[in-house]
């Protein structure tokens, strides 16, 4: 993928990652928590990947990706993106094996392997838990997604359902919760398919959008 080290490129995806669906800041605590490594150790490969042009970051204050570390970071999260949905569409995989898979193949494919991968999947848009896919020239489609947890009541579709945690996907699943379902909020209450469901503890993990909403490369697990 590149000539950097895996370490290296799980930071820059990482970093990227963690401004995706979220406004908080990446700071060397947060790395250090949310990877279960020393504050030293971030701390020291923040300072590296800093002097290598891949990251602007000043004591006490954000990290941020350089455009060369942020081209860096959707190579990686491009890969394990297609993989997993490679994995899941054509080798039967369920939406909540793919994620370690994706992560430990990411790192030993080519580009042209990812790009030939890319081609047999009819360039889709988004991976099975409704994440949008970096193009080859890193764009990707946007979206205006919000929390379940946090939408009014009126219809929805299911944009995304966040991959962190299996057992959580697999209740998503029992709830009829994939991206790309239509779902209503009443009050509260979230109606799939004329059946009342209690989502609350997927609440946090599933993104929606207003309805109407159509793109065909959403569809259920």
């Amino acid at each position: 993928m590149s000539n950097l080290s895996p370490t290296v490129e799980d930071y820059l995806k990482y970093i990227w990652s963690a401004t995706e669906w979220s406004d908080m800041p990446v700071t060397t605590s947060r790395l250090a928590g949310d990877l279960g490594l020393s504050p030293s150790t971030v701390s020291e490969m923040v300072a590296r990947l800093a002097k290598d042009g891949l990251v602007e970051h000043r004591k006490y204050r954000a990290i941020r990706l350089t455009e060369e570390g942020k081209a860096h970071a959707l190579m990686t999260v491009r890969a394990h993106r297609l993989i997993e949905t490679f994995l899941h569409d054509k080798l039967g995989y369920s939406w909540d094996e793919v994620h370690d898979e994706a992560d430990a193949l990411e790192h030993s494919v080519s580009t042209r392997f990812i790009d030939a991968i890319d081609d047999l999947l009819g360039n889709p848009a988004f991976d099975p838990h409704g994440d949008p896919i970096p193009a080859r020239d890193g764009s990707m489609v946007a979206h205006d997604a919000f929390l379940l947890s946090k939408a009014p009541s009126g219809r929805y579709r299911v944009l995304r359902v966040d991959d962190s945690d299996p057992e959580a996907l697999r209740q998503s699943s029992k709830l009829g919760l994939h991206p790309g379902t239509a779902i209503t909020v009443t009050d509260g209450s979230v109606t799939v398919h004329e059946s009342t469901v209690g989502p609350d503890s997927v609440a946090d993990i599933i993104w929606v959008v207003a309805d109407p909403y159509h793109d065909q490369d959403h569809r259920a697990v």
